[in-house]
């Protein structure tokens, strides 16, 4: 069996590569060829281009980059009619995939998306495209089945793929910890907007030590020229899970990575910032209460988020101060529990490799 996979960010490749991983424990004669990172080449997978090259973030960036954009959508094109696969798999990357999805249906190549767009936060219109050009949707957050369902297209709950990553038997132990750890990112935009920040308020906590986990896509002078002028944060590559873990508090870019900080139990506050017209037209048009993927499954403000204009260094401090406090851990702690219950059991990668190979798609 030959499947041709296509993720197209940090968070996909580590999905991905629990799916590759999934599928060939599954079955040894899987041929699978790619669009992802370093963990999905480990998994077995054949990486034919890498998503440091693809990883836009924003409208305006998106605009800029469109001739790379349609380049690598010919390639992919390419590519795929080459290799003939028996299904594409999709890992979210909406913008790319559901144009990889229309052409694909039109070929007669069975197309599943594995992790959902976030259509229920923005371009709803999405769903009528995937209900055409999709035949197997699988999500990973509790209410996407039914918002699904109410569209007309039926959907497989796996349960979330990072249960299956961290394990949650052995979670935070910095209680007593006196370093902080910074999450700002793995896309240089995100790294270039959000550490300074981050930065400036790490000198206003001479008694803390701060730890970037940073991105070991990016290069080393990126954080180097950023951090020229605070001895006291240092920058460690592919040790997140453990940094989290014995940190005190985080600082933490909005994404996939507040999941994570809470699934390990640190207390965290979530930051964003992007250019400032992206963030103005998303600002338009998404229609969620709340930008992390914490407070969306608990459907509550759990944990504090600070965006764009409010991400400054006086508010991140005071909202550090804040979760540094006891109380304020002990109800973090709490709400990461009801997190824990709501997104259920381990499985997902399996469960979907399942689905993947079973070639039954309804």
């Amino acid at each position: 069996m030959k499947l041709y996979i296509i993720s197209g960010e940090a968070s996909g490749d580590l999905h991905g590569s629990n799916l590759v991983k999934a599928l060939l424990q599954a079955r040894t004669d899987v041929e699978i060829r790619a669009w992802g990172g370093d963990l999905m080449a480990g998994a077995g997978a054949t990486v034919v281009k890498h998503y440091r090259e693809l990883a836009f973030m924003g409208f305006w960036e998106v605009v800029r980059n469109l001739r790379t954009i349609f380049k690598n959508l010919a390639f992919c094109k390419r590519d795929i009619e080459s290799f003939r696969p028996d299904a594409l798999v999709l890992i979210d990357y909406p913008g790319f995939n559901l144009r990889i999805a229309k052409w694909a249906k039109t070929r007669g190549i069975k197309v599943i998306y594995y992790i959902s767009p976030q259509v229920w936060a923005w371009h709803q219109s999405r769903v009528h495209d995937i209900r055409r050009d999709v035949h197997a949707m699988i999500v990973i957050l509790p209410f996407e089945k039914d918002f699904f369902a109410r569209h007309g297209v039926h959907a497989h709950y796996v349960g979330h793929p990072l249960l299956d990553v961290i394990d949650t038997s052995h979670r935070w132990v910095g209680e007593q910890a006196t370093e902080i750890a910074l999450l700002p990112g793995s896309r240089r935009q995100e790294v270039q907007l959000i550490l300074p920040v981050m930065a400036a308020v790490a000198a206003r906590f001479p008694h803390y030590r701060f730890t970037v986990a940073g991105s070991p896509t990016l290069p080393d002078a990126l954080y180097q020229k950023i951090l020229a002028e605070h001895p006291n944060i240092t920058v460690t590559k592919g040790e997140t899970y453990a940094i989290l873990k014995r940190a005190r508090a985080a600082l933490v870019k909005s994404g996939t990575s507040t999941l994570e900080t809470a699934l390990i139990g640190t207390p965290q506050v979530v930051c964003y910032a992007g250019n400032p017209l992206s963030f103005a037209i998303a600002k338009r048009i998404v229609r969620v209460p709340y930008i992390s993927l914490v407070n969306l499954i608990v459907d509550q403000p759990l944990v504090q988020e600070l965006i764009q204009d409010d991400l400054t260094p006086n508010n991140l401090e005071e909202a550090l101060k804040t979760i540094l406090q006891p109380s304020e851990t002990a109800r973090l702690q709490a709400g990461y529990q009801s997190l824990r219950e709501l997104l259920g059991g381990g499985g997902a990668s399996e469960r979907a490799a399942a689905i993947v190979l079973g070639g039954s798609f309804n």
